[in-house]
């Protein structure tokens, strides 16, 4: 009997297809801008490849219960868009390592953005006279009762993410799986990301 095929193994995208694929779009790149034209779009099959790696990585246990996971997917396809011709098939043969890291470090930068509006509801909750409020709802206000309610769900989402994001901490010091292995790879896209964390700093 055939053994069924894992859909979460990293053979949903194959490495060679996808590396002859982004071999030939960065050669029509290179003729492209030698030709003084414009740049060729992406393929679909290279957007799919990206698409499927952002899914497949949002899933996986420490990202899938943020409850921004469709963001960090939009990030991370943007991320490898934005590097695609960054990937250098002279130095590497692993496009699929290359691409989930900047898709990783995609993810970590929203769930750090988010962390930080959450930080500014805490501040501003904060500040707030919680008993003051709790007065003036006493009279059956449904305004300020509605308010109340958004106010405890902001402080429980704030916590709900601060754990997550401790545990996520913790997880990252977890070995990789060996497919990201690929050091030139992994230095490619540790470079384009380190890049792309510069600028949402600088902003």
């Amino acid at each position: 009997m055939a053994k069924r095929r894992d859909p979460n193994s990293r053979h949903y995208v194959d490495n060679k297809e996808f590396l002859a694929a982004i071999t030939e779009y960065r050669e029509k790149v290179l003729a492209a801008k030698k030709a003084g034209k414009d740049k060729p779009r992406v393929t679909e099959y290279l957007g799919e490849c990206m698409v499927k790696i952002a899914n497949h990585l949002a899933y996986k246990s420490n990202f899938v219960n943020y409850t921004f996971r469709d963001e960090m997917i939009l990030d991370g396809i943007e991320n490898c868009i934005t590097y695609i011709d960054n990937f250098d098939p002279e130095k590497s043969k692993n496009p699929f390592a290359y691409f989930t890291q900047i898709t990783y470090y995609a993810f970590i930068r929203r769930i750090q953005k988010e962390k930080k509006q959450m930080d500014t509801k805490k501040k501003y909750i904060g500040s707030l006279d919680i008993q003051e409020l709790l007065d003036s709802s006493a009279d059956g206000n449904e305004h300020n009762s509605e308010y109340l309610d958004y106010i405890r769900k902001a402080v429980d989402e704030s916590a709900s993410l601060e754990e997550k994001f401790t545990d996520q901490k913790s997880k990252l010091k977890k070995r990789r799986p060996k497919y990201l292995d690929d050091k030139e790879a992994l230095k490619m896209a540790k470079e384009k990301s380190e890049v792309m964390q510069t600028k949402v700093e600088s902003k």
